[in-house]
Parts: structure tokens; sequence; C-alpha cells
């Protein structure tokens, strides 16, 4: 794929000064990833790779897999605690409510042929200087923006903006870094595409909804374009009953007891649900940033649904051979997949960059890392056994580690073809 040269947030300079801010930068970070993690601002001990007595630098190995690999020990520990990060929300602090188990913070994933860089919080800082990200999605993308946020607290403190943008501070977050100048948002929109209840008894966890499925959810297709970095993800509300229209028409249904209505699987309003979205990041006159697809998560009810009385109540990962991944699983990663890969034959023609971050079968490998009945319900203060989302400190700290990976790669092509 090719990669293009991202302008700088002060558009308005010349090419000189631009390319003189991206040269200072670029020392900058070469000078920061030369630093023990050890000497940077901590509030823990840092941690080691499982195989390695020191973290990786910025040089990165462009023929390791970073996603084909196994869950290992890593008895030093997460990179925060719920104590350590204040910002953790009662939705995700398994440990505030009582989980008495500590080992599901105590593994780290290894690639098969390399290592996977630990997060460094100033790298990361430093790269997105100036800049912007946005996760958009549902409740598991901001679930990962949490995470993201711990994870840069010992180096940086965020500002909470959200007022200035929403009046529905729960769902649509945006916080700012002021010493970096970075910009972090939320946008809640868990189809990605316009949708509306349509069940007659209102809405509620299993209501049935109608999906615009060529009609971008404005919610975030107004807001996305001036923004650099874009996390896309959904997945779990497609399970729901739903009605799919197109050019205005209902077009079929999911899960819905009409008899006169065609019978459409959820793999179709996923696969179009994604094809828009891609589609409106493509079209978007000013948008010039790099989008990343983080794959499907699987949720890991065990003994009923999540409405039947289904737990998920292991204290340890799976290993590869002990359990294969479901079916749909896969076929919603596929679907998901295929409609990325389009879009980065498109973008390659305009400039612009779509990346896989592929957690489906990593995650599909760690039951344990679910909240189980030690969260407590976002909008409620009740106990729910949640299965979907994941307990901070936990393996969705692995997203990030990932996303920084990658958004490195990003930044290192860029200064071998400025």
């Amino acid at each position: 794929m090719k990669f293009h040269l991202v302008q700088l947030p002060n558009g308005k300079n010349s090419h000189q000064s631009s390319c003189l801010k991206l040269f200072l930068s670029t020392l900058s970070l070469i000078f920061i990833s030369s630093i023990p993690l050890g000497l940077l601002k901590c509030s823990h001990p840092p941690l080691a790779s499982p195989n390695s007595s020191s973290p990786r630098s910025i040089e990165l190995n462009n023929k390791c897999d970073v996603f084909n690999g196994k869950w290992v020990p890593h008895p030093q520990g997460p990179y925060y605690t719920n104590e350590t990060c204040r910002l953790i929300i009662n939705q995700h602090n398994c440990i505030k409510f009582g989980r008495p188990d500590t080992e599901f913070m105590k593994w780290r994933w290894k690639p098969v042929d390399c290592e996977l860089p630990l997060f460094n919080a100033t790298q990361f800082l430093e790269i997105v200087r100036g800049k912007s990200m946005a996760f958009v999605g549902d409740s598991v993308g901001r679930n990962q923006m949490q995470s993201l946020l711990c994870l840069l607290a010992d180096v940086a403190d965020a500002k909470d903006i959200s007022h200035n943008f929403s009046s529905d501070m729960n769902y649509f977050k945006r916080l700012f870094y002021g010493e970096y100048n970075f910009t972090l948002a939320a946008f809640w929109s868990p189809f990605l595409v316009k949708s509306r209840d349509a069940d007659p008894d209102g809405h509620s966890f299993n209501s049935l909804m109608s999906l615009y499925l060529d009609e971008a959810d404005e919610a975030w297709a107004n807001e996305i374009e001036n923004f650099n970095y874009v996390i896309i993800s959904a997945g779990q509300w497609f399970f729901r009953p739903l009605f799919f229209y197109q050019n205005g028409q209902l077009v079929g249904c999911h899960k819905c007891s009409e008899n006169n209505i065609t019978s459409l699987t959820r793999y179709y309003g996923y696969k179009m649900a994604f094809r828009t979205a891609f589609k409106t990041l493509l079209s978007l006159e000013n948008y010039k940033g790099l989008a990343f697809l983080r794959t499907f998560s699987a949720s890991h009810f065990e003994n009923g649904d999540w409405d039947k009385g289904g737990k998920c109540a292991r204290t340890r990962p799976f290993t590869s051979g002990e359990m294969k991944l479901e079916e749909y699983n896969m076929e919603f990663y596929l679907t998901q997949v295929e409609e990325l890969r389009n879009a980065e034959k498109e973008g390659m023609k305009k400039g612009l960059r779509f990346e896989l971050i592929n957690t489906t079968e990593i995650m599909w490998l760690r039951p344990d890392g679910h909240p189980n009945s030690y969260g407590h319900s976002m909008n409620r203060n009740v106990k729910v056994n949640d299965c979907v989302h994941w307990c901070l400190p936990g393996p969705i700290d692995t997203w990030n580690e990932f996303l920084l990976y990658f958004m490195k790669k990003e930044f290192i092509h860029m200064m071998k073809n400025a």
C-alpha cells in the first residue's frame, strides 16, 4: 500500500516550515525512543517484555506478523492499576467491584517471530502532537479509548472538553492534551450508518431497529473530516432484530417476524454498514487521515445468552487448540475485512490509507478478560453479567500496543518518503 505525507495541522504555513516541523518532530521521537522506559515519568515499575531485557526502539521489524502468536505469562503485571488510573469508569473497573483474581492482568501477547513493542506513552504523544484521533463505533470502541486514556495518564493529563461539543457526554467524548495540542474523541455510532427505533413497544436491549445501510450516521460523518487518525469498529448490535433500508426503500430484515419481507442475514447489514463507512471516508474532500479497522470482538457468554443467565467466569486464557473460533465470529471478521481491502484499493488512488488491527482471533483466546459480574451498567448502578466489554487494566490494553505499532510504522514510512 502506498503511503503519502500527511499535512501538518498548520497547513497554511509554507512547505519549508512544514518540513522543518516534521524534521524536528522526528528528531524528538528518535531521541525519546532511545530512552529506557524506566527513565520516563512513571508511577509504577516499567513493563519488561517477556523475552527481552529492554524495550524495542522505534525501529520495527517490517516482516513481522504481530497478529500471529500466543498469550504468554507476564508476572510483572499491567501498565497501570485502578488505583494509579482514576479515569476507569465503573463499567470496566473489575477490581473496584470485587473481582478476586488478578491473573487476567498478567498475560502479554507474544508474536511468533518477533516482539510486539511495549506501549510507550511519550512516543505516542510525540507522534500525535498537533493532531487528532477519533474512535467511531460502539461501546467496545469506547472501551479501547478508556484504555488509551489510562496508558497516557502517566505522561500527560487530558482536559475533558466534551461539553463544548455535545450534550450527551456519556456517548460523545472529546478530550484535549494541551501540552501536545492533541485531541482524542469518541463518537457513539453502534451501526456506523443511520438508524432509528422501529419497535412499537419502544427501545430496549433487544428491540427492533431500522438501518439505512447507504447513509452514514451523521453523528460521526459530519465531524470526522479533520481527524488525522480514525479507529472504526462495530459488532454486537448487529445481533438484534433489524430492518434494512437502501435508497429509502425497505429491502429486507434480520430476525423480524413479518413473513412478507425478504429475510437477510446479519452479515448483509454488517457488510453494507462498513462499505458505507469506508465510502464516506473516501468521499470527504478534506479528509487525509489514516483509518484503522479494529476487527470484530467476540463475546464469551457461557451457559446462556446475555439475557438468559450467561456468564464468563474463566480466569485463564484459552490455548489456540483448546477452543476453536465460532463460525459466526469468523464470518463477521471476513465480512468487514473484505470491505476494508476494497477501501484500501480505492484509497491508494487518493492517497488515503487504511490499516487492519486484527483482534478477533487474539481476543477469542481471552474469555478471562471480561467484567462478568464485576462491572456496573454505565447508566445504572446495578451489576450486570458483562461478557462483551473488557476489564481495565486487562487484555484490551494490547489493542493500543497494536495501534501504536502501526502508527510508528506509518511515521517511519513518511520519513523515508518525505
